[in-house]
């Protein structure tokens, strides 16, 4: 489930408006947006408020799944602790919550966009999870999705084993493969 944190955050800098701009447009003190996206601040009122500033409205989803930006915070603090085991984890299940709803609830899951994981490959992978997983569902992408940070210029691999062979084109999946990321297909089927 999205935390307020990561909703406030992911509007503000899908605006690309720094603290103190968003701070202004809610008419709130800098201060509250920062409490705001370290958790701190969480009242109803406040989230709200700090939303509309962002041209951002709430809405409830009939889902308990994790979206996109809350599942790449996590990947973010696994790739800091250099875990990458836990961060393919965590995009893992990111599929299987993409995977599991459909239709708007799916679209949802994508919506927000997430904050850099810090690394350029998985940034990408995220987006090419999401494009796929939404594109399967006849949905359209959301802008996030198609930004120039989440390509690579050289195809790569997540390097989460070394000892994994690299896939051959016709093993990865098309929005991963545009995009230079380098998965094998298989990785996302259901088990």
């Amino acid at each position: 489930m999205t935390v307020a944190s990561t909703l406030v955050r992911a509007a503000r800098k899908s605006r690309r408006l720094t603290q103190q701009q968003l701070a202004e447009r809610a008419r709130v003190d800098q201060g509250r947006v920062s409490r705001s996206e370290s958790g701190r601040d969480a009242e109803f009122s406040t989230i709200e408020r700090l939303l509309a500033g962002a041209g951002h409205r709430l809405y409830s989803a009939p889902t308990r799944r994790d979206d996109a930006a809350t599942i790449a915070a996590d990947i973010r603090d696994r790739l800091r602790a250099e875990d990458k085991d836990r961060a393919l984890r965590a995009l893992l299940q990111l599929n299987d919550n993409l995977s599991a709803e459909h239709g708007l609830v799916r679209g949802v899951l994508g919506l927000a966009e997430p904050e850099s994981t810090k690394d350029p490959v998985w940034d990408a992978a995220i987006a090419g999870l999401v494009a796929w997983r939404l594109g399967e569902e006849g949905l359209p992408t959301p802008e996030w999705v198609n930004s120039p940070s989440r390509f690579l210029s050289v195809p790569r691999t997540l390097d989460v084993d070394s000892a994994d062979p690299i896939p051959p084109a016709s093993e990865v999946p098309e929005e991963f493969a545009e995009r230079g990321v380098l998965v094998w297909r298989d990785t996302f089927a259901s088990v």
